[in-house]
């Protein structure tokens, strides 16, 4: 099993960046892909960003691509989402996600495909 507990959210203005981190307790953190979503009020929760367990793959919607980034550091058992050049439609609560992989090197999209879920933290995009 394996805890997760996101930080790094907060209240910005349109353009500026903001990092979030997912830090992770339990053991065999580097055998979890990785992944971030958000939810919007109202609305469902979408994919976002996700990383393999080895950080060789990286997988971004859409929406966010050439502005986030998703980076993990194995060793400290924490990914991180760089957010740059923000807009008001990035409002919401971001959420990470882990998916148990063994020796799989995936990247995952899908709410459905993870089992481990942190509380989330809220950014809130200013115009």
């Amino acid at each position: 099993q394996v805890q997760l507990v996101e930080s790094g959210g907060g209240l910005v203005q349109a353009g500026d960046s903001v990092r979030l981190s997912c830090a992770a307790s339990g053991s065999t953190f580097n055998s979890y892909a990785v992944g971030w979503f958000r939810q919007a009020p109202g609305k469902e929760r979408e994919f976002v960003a996700s990383i393999s367990r080895s950080a060789g793959t990286t997988y971004y919607a859409d929406s966010v691509k050439g502005r986030f980034t998703i980076s993990r550091d194995n060793a400290k058992t924490t990914v991180f989402l760089q957010m740059n050049s923000l807009k008001p439609e990035d409002t919401a609560v971001y959420y990470c996600a882990a998916d148990f992989q063994w020796r799989f090197d995936r990247v995952l999209s899908d709410v459905d495909e993870y089992d481990y879920w942190g509380q989330g933290t809220e950014v809130t995009v200013s115009s």
